[in-house]
This record gives structure tokens, C-alpha cells and sequence, in this order.
């Protein structure tokens, strides 16, 4: 059986591997309905005032990423197209940034080209393949990486965490006889990334990997990129929900988005002390139900919730006086953002 129709196999009877648009198909129905109620099909936008169209689409992640409190976060510039390997270094030693770091698309989703670079042959490697204006931080080396979920309603003084992704880096593991292709192979998640590990360590494949020992494939926590995602919403607590409310009564107009971070312990995510290396506004998931063994109906119920509450929201800060942004602003934004991510 060839590889491709083993992934296409693996795709199929996974719904996790199914397209975005495919999953939230059914999903349409309450948009219609919702933009129907509120006379515009962008009523999304309202969610967050304090980020572009909501978090939705069109907004800069280094933009967003700037309105959380610097100790937070992780160093990270904003490079501009065109420019060099020469620049971005000069730009590095003046924030004290050091290799390796994390490059990602300033507007981007779903781990769209997002690249750990180690250093600057790669920055060199990046630049070629990059269109767009992009974003270097600081890669924070601590073990545990999560998608915190927050909600907060504006008639409401406190918000809580909806949602808590667990995520599982892709790794294999060798037994002393099978060669790092076969294990990666006989992985259906690492099989996946078949196109991109065979050249991220072509010169390893036919070296056998001693018995016992762990290989990370991937070190970015992206479910496109092989990330195994975890229900671990058994982790939200009152406390939980305490510290994040904190953090997000911080971040001006933010009521309703997915914090990606990382951070020493579960002790120190239940109190808040992490490094974000993203915030998503009203354009995130719940992430949670990508877990491997839930099913479709468990992942559409979550999903009907969530758009729920985000419809809420928009409404409650539409009458605070937060405007929805117009249909034609709003396509042109679609068809710009369209129009990036294709270059």
C-alpha cells in the first residue's frame, strides 16, 4: 500500500484530519441565523473589540501578541517584506534575541508555514519561501504546551476557561532493530508528515534507532504539523479560571479567545505563571475536541456552544456602542486575507 493512500486511509476514518471547512460546515445554519438577527454578516467582529475584526480575520498576530503584558511573553519582532538575513540579526541583538527561534506569518492560521529556525542559514531558507510580513520570538523551552480557551461576557464581572488543549509533541520511538524511516513510517500521525520528515532528517532514515530512546520529530505544538491535541478541560478549576481572568482583564477589549502557551508545571498554568506565545481572538477553536478518541458529535456539540457564546458576546458589546464592521469592509478584509496567504 502506498504511502499516500495509507494518509488518505488515515484521513478519512479520522475526522480530526478533515478540512476546517468540511467540520464547521454544519455550523453555517447558526451564522446565517445569528447574522440575520443582527443585520450584518460580520456581527462576529464585536466579540473582541480590542483586536482587529474580532480575531476573525485580517489582524496581526505581532499586534495582537503586543497587548499582552511584556513579562508574559516571549521576545519577538515584526520583519517586514522584503528584507535580509543582515537586518533581522541587527534586529535580534537589539531585543537579545538568540537562536533558535520561533518564525511564523504575522497574518496566518492553523501552523501556516510556522518554522523553528536554528540559525541563520535558516533565516536565509526562510526568507526565500516567505511572501508576507512575519514574526520572529524568542522559542520558550519549557515541557508543557496548552490552549487555554477564555470567555468572558461583558454584562459579567468575571470570565472563565471553557476549554484546555493538552498537547502531545510528535515523536517515535526506536527499539534496536527498525530504522528511523520504518518508525517513522508505521506512525499514521508521523506517516502524515512523511514530505516534510524525510527531508528534515534525510540524513538519519536508515539509521537504527537504539532501543528505548525518544526522537521529537516536531517541536511546534500545531495539530496540522503532527501535534497530538488532548482534552484536559478535567484541568479547569475555579483557580484556573481566576488567573486567566486576571491576565484578561489586562488586555484591553478581550473578552473571548484561545491563549497558545507554554509553561513549567501544571501547578504554574493553574496560577497563571506562563509564557503566551499567542493569543487568538473569536477566529480560535476550542481545541479540545480534536482529542483522537472523541467523537464528531461530542466535537459539533462543543462547537454549537461555542459559537453560542460568541453570538452573545458580539451582541452584548454591539449595545455597549462596538460596531459591526460593514459588509463591504468586511469582504474586502476576507479577500485581502485571501489574497496574502495565497502569495
Amino acid at each position: 500500500m502506498s504511502i499516500s493512500f495509507r494518509n488518505f486511509l488515515t484521513r478519512l476514518f479520522h475526522w480530526e484530519y478533515w478540512p476546517f471547512g468540511i467540520i464547521q460546515l454544519p455550523l453555517i445554519f447558526m451564522w446565517l441565523w445569528y447574522s440575520l438577527r443582527e443585520r450584518s454578516f460580520f456581527y462576529f467582529t464585536a466579540s473582541n473589540p480590542g483586536i482587529y475584526a474580532g480575531g476573525m480575520m485580517g489582524e496581526s498576530k505581532f499586534e495582537v501578541l503586543s497587548a499582552v503584558p511584556d513579562e508574559l511573553k516571549p521576545k519577538t519582532i515584526l520583519i517586514k517584506i522584503p528584507s535580509s538575513a543582515e537586518v533581522i540579526q541587527k534586529k535580534m541583538n537589539e531585543v537579545g534575541l538568540n537562536y533558535p527561534i520561533i518564525c511564523k506569518p504575522d497574518l496566518g492560521e492553523r501552523g501556516w508555514m510556522v518554522t523553528r529556525v536554528d540559525n541563520p542559514q535558516g533565516i536565509e531558507k526562510y526568507l526565500q519561501e516567505i511572501k508576507i510580513d512575519f514574526v520572529v520570538q524568542e522559542l520558550i523551552d519549557l515541557p508543557l504546551e496548552f490552549g487555554v480557551f477564555y470567555v468572558r461576557f461583558p454584562h459579567e464581572e468575571n470570565g472563565v476557561v471553557s476549554s484546555i488543549t493538552g498537547k502531545e509533541f510528535l515523536w517515535v520511538e526506536g527499539n534496536g532493530k527498525k530504522t528511523f524511516k520504518e518508525l517513522i513510517l508505521e506512525n499514521k500521525r508521523a506517516c502524515l508528515q512523511w514530505k516534510i520528515l524525510k527531508e528534515k532528517f534525510e540524513t538519519r532514515l536508515d539509521e537504527v534507532i537504539p532501543s528505548g530512546e525518544k526522537i521529537t520529530l516536531v517541536s511546534i505544538g500545531n495539530h496540522c504539523l503532527g501535534t497530538k491535541f488532548l482534552n484536559n478541560n478535567y484541568l479547569i478549576t475555579d483557580n484556573l479560571s481566576r488567573s486567566f481572568d486576571r491576565i484578561s482583564k489586562r488586555i484591553n477589549g478581550f473578552y473571548f479567545g484561545r491563549y497558545d502557551l507554554r509553561c513549567a508545571s501544571i501547578d504554574d498554568l493553574q496560577k497563571g505563571n506562563v509564557k503566551i506565545v499567542e493569543l487568538n481572538g473569536c477566529g480560535a477553536e476550542p481545541s479540545h475536541i480534536y482529542h483522537p478518541q472523541a467523537s464528531l458529535w461530542s466535537g459539533l456539540s462543543d462547537l454549537i456552544v461555542h459559537w453560542q457564546n460568541m453570538y452573545h458576546i458580539s451582541k452584548a458589546n454591539h449595545a455597549r456602542g462596538v460596531a459591526y464592521v460593514s459588509f463591504r469592509e468586511g469582504m474586502e478584509v476576507y479577500r485581502k486575507f485571501k489574497a496574502l496567504k495565497a502569495r
